[in-house]
């Protein structure tokens, strides 16, 4: 039940399985001892995941190098003119650094570190939700934030996260930045996950984009003896994500091969059997491409096929006389 759920209660493991809520703890308490669960008070959680989120100090000096790549490789998805939303985190707020340097950028995001790295940015516009301050990361959450997102309409979403697996999708230790997520996402045309290695393989206790919706995850080349990780990044292409990987010591980017390794390149997409969506996006640029059939016919063609029309309407006229 931890497995499929998440969590749960042992109120409800003892109705399931029809016995007491002292055995039900004793059992938990023997499952924790063999690393199979963690107790919480009055439930059990999966070993490792659903931990305490951590603050903005100690997540702005966590992976430094690999957001650093991350947000490198991310800054060369944006086109000039788009529109986009930026979610909160330390990764985006790397991602904003770099979106300075875009001319006709319309940024919305609910995040204030994202907005202060770009509020001296002259040709980028920024638009900030409402809402509460949530003063952990420095983001505005609530439905003053989840109302102003409403009606919105942008090319994609770059949001990050605590953790990321093929199965869930990414997720979130807070509620309220759970929901504002989602309200983010559901304004977007495509969705670019951020996410470094570290949170390759860890489930936490919101869910804020399914597998399914995820167009992309750019992340860095896990280490060699990291298994968990390179075994997510295999699962996550299988279910269609396109994925690049920087490398973070030279800042360069790679893309995972059949088997999920990385191989040579400069950033690419892993080839996926999830059929890709050609959709218009607002505010990207296509060129005119003229469809083949008669609107790529000459004037002069045109007006050859008129004149045989008018002889052979001729022909008819002179005929009908003679079958009279």
């Amino acid at each position: 039940m931890v497995r499929a759920n998440g969590a749960v209660s042992l109120r409800e493991l003892a109705r399931v399985v029809q016995t007491s809520e002292v055995t039900v703890r004793r059992d938990v308490r023997a499952l924790e001892a063999e690393g199979l669960l963690d107790r919480r008070h009055g439930g059990a959680v999966l070993p490792g995941g659903f931990t305490r989120e951590s603050g903005f100090p100690q997540k702005s000096l966590s992976a430094t190098a690999e957001k650093t790549a991350i947000a490198d490789l991310a800054a060369g998805l944006v086109e000039e003119g788009e529109a986009i939303v930026v979610g909160a985190g330390t990764t985006t707020q790397e991602l904003a650094r770099r979106l300075a340097r875009v001319p006709g950028l319309t940024v919305v995001t609910n995040s204030l570190l994202v907005a202060q790295a770009l509020a001296h940015a002259n040709r980028v516009e920024v638009v900030m939700t409402g809402g509460t301050l949530r003063g952990s990361n420095y983001a505005l959450v609530g439905s003053g934030a989840e109302q102003s997102l409403q009606g919105l309409r942008v090319s994609r979403a770059f949001i990050s996260g605590s953790g990321l697996t093929a199965e869930r999708g990414l997720s979130t230790s807070n509620m309220l930045s759970a929901s504002v997520d989602r309200a983010l996402v559901q304004a977007a045309a495509e969705v670019v996950v951020l996410a470094d290695h570290t949170k390759l393989g860890t489930d936490t206790m919101f869910q804020t984009v399914p597998t399914d919706l995820i167009t992309r995850l750019v992340t860095d080349e896990p280490p060699p003896h990291d298994d968990r990780a390179a075994t997510e990044l295999r699962a996550l292409a299988d279910q269609g994500v396109q994925i690049t990987v920087a490398g973070a010591a030279a800042g360069t980017g790679s893309t995972p091969g059949p088997t999920g390794g990385p191989g040579a390149g400069t950033g690419g997409d892993v080839p996926t059997g999830r059929p890709r969506r050609d959709v218009p996006l607002p505010g990207q640029r296509r060129s005119h491409v003229p469809a083949p059939g008669p609107q790529l016919r000459s004037a002069n063609a045109f007006a050859a096929d008129a004149g045989e029309r008018e002889r052979e309407r001729a022909r008819v006229a002179d005929l009908a006389p003679r079958r009279r």
